[in-house]
């Protein structure tokens, strides 16, 4: 999606926000709020998001092309797992007629396990 620097400056004025200043206010008063709202146990850990519940991120890094792609899911099945990969990774490859020929897992339990224990579609 493209949008054209006067649209961008229509948002901001609408919001009040016309001033470097005024946007970096906001921020960090939006950052302010925000802090104490995810509970996590380490680092790396998207944690519990009040009124979202627990958060995991899939993410496929291309080493060749240095493409990455993420996304976050409120479950951690073998789902959630194959749909970053089919619906946004191999689509972007075969768009540009790049073939995948193999892809490393951390062995996660979204990974692992046999097809009759997954969950349908």
């Amino acid at each position: 999606m493209l949008i054209a620097g006067s649209g961008v400056r229509c948002v901001w004025l609408r919001h009040t926000l016309e001033h470097f200043k005024k946007r970096l206010a906001a921020l960090e008063k939006q950052d302010d709020e925000a802090c104490g709202e995810i509970d996590t146990a380490h680092p790396g850990d998207l944690g519990h998001l009040k009124g979202v519940g627990r958060l995991y991120q899939q993410t496929f890094v291309d080493t060749y092309s240095k493409i990455a792609f993420a996304a976050l899911y409120t479950t951690k099945t073998p789902i959630t797992a194959a749909d970053l990969l089919f619906d946004e990774v191999l689509p972007f490859f075969e768009k540009h007629a790049l073939p995948m020929l193999r892809s490393l897992t951390d062995r996660g339990t979204e990974s692992c396990g046999r097809v009759e224990h997954h969950d349908d579609p």
